[in-house]
């Protein structure tokens, strides 16, 4: 499909800035850029105006510029603090992301950040102070100190001691079972018992011939 060819008139992300030339499909130009003042069509007479898109924007990245420098100083003299939950070993429940920073800097401090300028190579899952790396301009880079603390209330010492004493417990009854098993499998694993020997059918035989004898006597 062809292209059209549009010079913007206001900057859009991933297409472009103010007084560019890019190529779109013509459905898109005609149905979106055009209707809402994104884009005029190239021609003789919109290229006039080229100059005043140019300083226009300009004007625009200055001001970007500016306000992002501005940004990074304050955020880089900034300790934002986020609360987690933790379990009975201190380890967090879930993690803290970019996006959870672009929220909490937004909540406490009302700062708007795109959560893609906060560069975070992995997600922060330990407690502590972390620095974290803000790529808020292609001159503008900055820092922010994030520390994460848990809202989980601490064990109290006779907490800590009876969950000690409850883990002995469990595991000295652990103990005793393993020994009773061991023991019941000592018994039944003695010595065998010695084994039935038939008598030879020679003494059978005489056994029987003396019995009625003996009957006679009695007589």
């Amino acid at each position: 499909m062809s292209k059209t060819e549009v010079i913007l008139t206001h900057n859009i992300v991933g297409l472009g800035g103010e007084s560019d030339h890019v190529k779109v499909a013509p459905g898109y130009a005609r149905n979106y850029l055009f209707p809402q003042g994104l884009a005029i069509p190239v021609s003789a007479t919109n290229k006039r105006r080229l100059e005043v898109l140019k300083q226009r924007r300009a004007e625009r990245e200055a001001k970007e510029l500016n306000h992002m420098t501005e940004m990074g100083a304050a955020l880089s003299k900034m300790t934002l603090v986020i609360k987690t939950k933790t379990g009975e070993d201190g380890k967090m429940f879930g993690s803290v992301t970019a996006g959870t920073i672009a929220d909490e800097l937004k909540n406490q401090y009302e700062a708007i950040l795109d959560k893609k300028k906060i560069h975070l190579p992995a997600a922060i899952k330990t407690l502590g102070e972390h620095e974290v790396e803000l790529r808020l301009h292609a001159d503008v880079k900055s820092t922010l100190k994030v520390k994460v603390e848990s809202i989980t209330p601490a064990p109290t010492p006779e907490a800590a001691a009876q969950a000690a004493v409850a883990k002995d417990g469990r595991e000295g009854r652990e103990g005793q079972v393993r020994e009773s098993r061991g023991h019941r499998r000592t018994i039944t694993s003695g010595p065998p018992r010695p084994e039935k020997t038939e008598k030879p059918a020679g003494e059978k035989a005489e056994k029987k011939a003396k019995a009625p004898k003996a009957e006679k006597a009695e007589k």
